[in-house]
């Protein structure tokens, strides 16, 4: 690992974010590193980018990543820093990850998630973009577009449990609709 990415990884730890009970109530302001550290819940927001004709971006997670390293992605995204909204995190993380700014994010639920590797409150948002992606390196590996009503896992891919299931709630309220 090279000195930009232990000097990412170092200023990232010091991030502070808030953290929440299991009913999405604050508790206070951590740094990111201690948050994970401890196991404490942050606010996550998870922003799926569609094109005009209906394609999902998919992203390659970093390889130093702390969680899933390497995963393919459904989602943009990230923990919310603290005296943000969900929606001001969802608009600074898509900038940052993937360069996309000036769309209008819709916002469409919120979900807690819980698994052996975290938790967290997560707020679902989507964007339609036709635009250039600029993908950070410190985050983003790789990007393509899938039809998410298709099947497009590989098997010999990994993919991020958290942005699947938020994925899933999504489509599965289109389809009801």
């Amino acid at each position: 690992m090279g000195p930009e990415i232990e000097a990412y990884l170092a200023a990232s730890a010091a991030e502070l974010v808030i953290h929440v009970d299991e009913a999405d109530q604050p508790l206070g302001v951590t740094a990111r590193g201690s948050m994970q550290r401890q196991r404490l819940i942050p606010r996550c927001s998870f922003i799926f980018v569609f094109n005009s004709a209906g394609q999902l971006c998919v992203h390659q997670r970093a390889a130093h990543k702390r969680l899933y390293p390497g995963a393919w992605d459904v989602a943009a995204g990230g923990v919310v820093a603290a005296g943000e909204t969900y929606l001001e995190g969802a608009t600074r993380e898509l900038w940052e990850e993937l360069g996309v700014s000036g769309v209008e994010l819709k916002s469409h639920f919120r979900f807690f998630y819980q698994s052996s590797e975290s938790r967290l409150w997560g707020s679902v948002f989507s964007c339609t973009w036709d635009g250039l992606l600029s993908l950070q390196p410190e985050e983003v590996a790789a990007v393509r577009w899938v039809d998410p009503h298709q099947p497009w896992q590989r098997e010999d891919e990994c993919y991020a449990p958290d942005s699947l299931q938020a994925l899933g709630m999504l489509l599965s309220d289109y389809a009801s609709d």
